[in-house]
């Protein structure tokens, strides 16, 4: 190697570091597994087909000025709040967010939407998006 090509050496490295380090970041900072669901952990994923989900079935409850239960849906921060009965989203883990109970109707947390049931299609959407981190654009109104 040249002298040139020594001093490089070092730049050359940390270059790469910086890089393989930033392939790995994912989402809102979260380290990438192999294997995660890298579409369901971006913003996207939830304006495209998560939020049309809410919309349809918990915004007239759950957002703006209509926060039933102390719920309020209309930002990341409401969502990651929850309500009088506690922590409705746990990202990463839909077995410990109430929100998936509700929208199953299983256990003694109360059932949501109250007079219907989602779809299997919709409730496999929003346990994806809950387990890839319930990653939401910043946190504005989404209503």
């Amino acid at each position: 190697m040249t002298e040139q090509n020594l001093r490089r050496a070092p730049w050359v490295a940390a270059v790469v570091a910086v890089a393989v380090a930033m392939a790995l970041w994912g989402a809102r900072g979260r380290v990438v597994e192999a294997g995660a669901d890298t579409e369901a952990a971006r913003p996207e994923f939830y304006t495209a087909k998560v939020k049309p989900i809410f919309q349809s079935n918990c915004f007239r409850c759950h957002a703006g000025m209509n926060r039933r239960g102390g719920l309020s849906m209309s930002t990341h921060a409401g969502m990651m709040k929850g309500g009088k009965d506690g922590v409705v989203i746990v990202p990463g883990d839909p077995a410990k967010s109430l929100l998936m109970r509700g929208i199953r109707h299983e256990g003694s947390v109360k059932p949501m939407p109250p007079k219907s049931k989602l779809s299997d299609a919709d409730t496999a959407t929003i346990e994806r998006w809950i387990r890839a981190g319930a990653v939401m654009p910043a946190d504005v109104p989404v209503n």
